[in-house]
Parts: structure tokens; C-alpha cells; sequence
């Protein structure tokens, strides 16, 4: 998946799932609360992550919160994928 101004990042590696994810993580949901929210499992988020992790090139957690900014998969207010809310 190709995420405009990803600044070098490999976004075009991501997958949909992998990008959802990475919106989750963006604001600020654990492991267990994306699970919840996706219905899967805590073992199938923590390989998601760990996946975002290495497709990225990053080393931690917060570093996949910056990405998700740079690349407008997140934004300020909790809006994830740049899309306001129905209200």
C-alpha cells in the first residue's frame, strides 16, 4: 500500500490489515484494545506489530506512531487515515 508522504518509509510492503493496524497503534491502543476492536487475537496483533516494525524500519512502538503522522494514516485528534468522523 502506497501511503502519500511517506518520506522513504515502505508503505508500498503494508498491507491493508498492517495499515489498519498501524492507525490503531497511531492512537494509542495497546495490543489487547486493538485485538477487541479487530476481533483477532493478542498473538496475531503482537505479529502485525512486529511486522510493521521490520516493514518499516522501526525500532519501537513510537516510532510507528511518528510514521503513521508523517504519512497521514494518523492525525491530530484521533482521526485515523486523515478522515474526520460522522460527528
Amino acid at each position: 500500500m502506497q501511503t502519500p508522504g511517506c518520506r522513504g518509509h515502505q508503505h508500498e510492503q503494508v498491507n491493508d490489515r498492517e495499515h489498519e493496524i498501524l492507525g490503531l497503534v497511531a492512537a494509542g491502543l495497546n495490543n489487547t484494545e486493538i485485538a477487541a476492536s479487530l476481533d483477532l487475537s493478542v498473538a496475531t496483533i503482537k505479529t502485525h506489530v512486529s511486522r510493521l516494525l521490520s516493514k518499516l524500519n522501526a525500532r519501537e512502538r513510537v516510532q510507528l506512531v511518528v510514521i503513521a503522522y508523517d504519512s497521514g494514516v494518523a492525525s491530530p485528534g484521533g482521526q485515523i487515515g486523515g478522515q474526520a468522523g460522522d460527528g
